[in-house]
């Protein structure tokens, strides 16, 4: 290797960020005491577009299981099902129709979309924005917006709303959405590459992770750390390879087609492609690159089909189901499905340790939709979860019902006290809806 190609990637192996390490010495055990005292808190939001199957989603006592919720069984005592929360301005409120476009609109601003498919779109600040812009700058990456379809932030989408509504869950601001990144390469480069295209582009000519330049000094680091903090390493550079890995193997059947048809490095399968975003989403958790992040599985309107499961049909014209129970049942595996890999994301931020915790302690996750019954378009009692224990402030494994007419928005009021992100209102809140036991 010349002398210049190796200080090159030498130079790039220094913005690979690395988990909490306790066994560096006193200097990084006095930083680490002082980290336990005050452990980072991480929030993250997850969206299900078209509503749901209720009579499967809903448990009927006050026990957190469901037919839909079964995959998260073995996570029962780490979220709890949420009833009776609202998001009244996602209802037409006398602009006709364009609920899908104002489910997702609404569900992190608690606002009125501005009815218009021009460039004078208004809604509001998203709650995640808001903290990113409270205490973004703690870390390297402000937040994180994840999606699995492509960005649209202009056109006519929904009875004419604005694309730029139904493609964005995230706002910065009343007209300027955060749009979400969809390729998990560029993804991966933004959390873990130098922060310059061009070197990053001659580190994937040379066909070289990112690991390749770093493990030599992780060699020598071992050396250093106890058999916990050696075990950490050794899981995060795993983590870190396995998530470049998949990126590669998803890169080798790219094509020369339009970004809306096949956009390049996208995994072959919905459920990969869902999956590597959620490890993504953890390592950046785990390294405290963000502590904010919002993923929209896919657009409230999706026609996507699900052939993995067997469901072939348009998921949207399968949620106009006019009570028909054979319909119905292919929306339940629907849910379930996404039910599924939102419990390997729950699961992989339980195993992965910080300190005397875990990610999953260390974390708030609300993950649902806009639309309750995808038949009858309400945004009323929404099918909600609530995850992880907000570093110990949070007593999961049950049901928790809000009075009636209680905004969605008043829960985001509660998770940003947590954050220590001061704000007195989210769009419609009228006060903070806690859930503490």
């Amino acid at each position: 290797m010349t002398s210049s190609r190796r200080n090159f990637l030498k130079g790039i192996a220094t913005t690979l960020a690395l988990p909490s390490l306790q066994s560096l010495g006193a200097a990084t055990a006095t930083a680490a005491k002082a980290s336990k005292a005050a452990a980072p808190l991480r929030m993250a939001f997850v969206y299900i577009p078209n509503g749901v199957n209720l009579d499967l989603w809903q448990p009927k006592d006050a026990q957190n299981t469901s037919e839909t919720l079964k995959p998260l069984a073995n996570l029962r005592d780490h979220y709890s099902v949420m009833r009776g929360l609202d998001q009244e301005k996602a209802f037409a409120n006398g602009d006709g129709p364009g609920d899908h476009a104002r489910a997702n609109a609404t569900f992190l601003t608690g606002c009125q979309a501005r009815k218009t498919a021009g460039a004078d779109i208004e809604v509001g600040m998203s709650v995640d924005q808001i903290a990113a812009r409270q205490i973004g700058h703690l870390t390297r990456v402000p937040s994180l917006e994840l999606s699995t379809d492509p960005p649209r932030r202009s056109g006519q989408c929904d009875s004419g709303y604005s694309c730029a509504y139904q493609f964005n869950l995230s706002w910065r601001g009343e007209s300027t959405p955060a749009p979400a990144e969809r390729d998990p390469r560029l993804v991966f480069e933004k959390l873990f590459g130098s922060g310059n295209q061009e070197e990053d582009a001659k580190r994937r000519h040379y066909e070289k992770s990112i690991l390749d330049f770093v493990l030599d000094d992780a060699k020598r680091l071992n050396k250093r750390l106890d058999g916990t903090d050696r075990g950490k390493m050794d899981e995060y550079l795993t983590s870190v390879r396995d998530v470049e890995m998949r990126i590669a193997q998803a890169e080798k059947f790219r094509v020369e087609v339009p970004e809306d048809q096949k956009p390049n490095g996208i995994p072959e399968t919905y459920q990969e492609h869902i999956r590597l975003m959620y490890q993504m989403m953890a390592l950046a958790f785990q390294t405290d690159t963000t502590r904010i992040a919002s993923f929209l599985l896919a657009h409230d309107g999706s026609n996507r089909t699900f052939p993995e499961i067997g469901v072939t049909d348009a998921h949207h014209q399968l949620s106009h189901h006019r009570n028909n129970a054979e319909i119905l049942e292919k929306i339940g595996r629907i849910d379930q499905f996404y039910v599924e890999q939102f419990a390997w994301f729950l699961e992989k931020l339980r195993t992965t340790q910080e300190d005397e915790s875990n990610l999953l302690e260390r974390s708030m996750i609300v993950y649902g939709g806009g639309i309750g019954d995808g038949n009858r378009h309400n945004h009323n009692d929404l099918p909600l979860l609530l995850a992880g224990h907000g570093n110990g402030t949070l007593s999961q494994g049950r049901v928790i019902t809000a009075q009636n007419g209680t905004p969605m928005t008043n829960l985001y009021l509660s998770m940003l006290d947590r954050m220590n992100v001061k704000a007195e209102r989210i769009g419609d809140s009228n006060g903070k809806f806690e859930v503490i036991a």
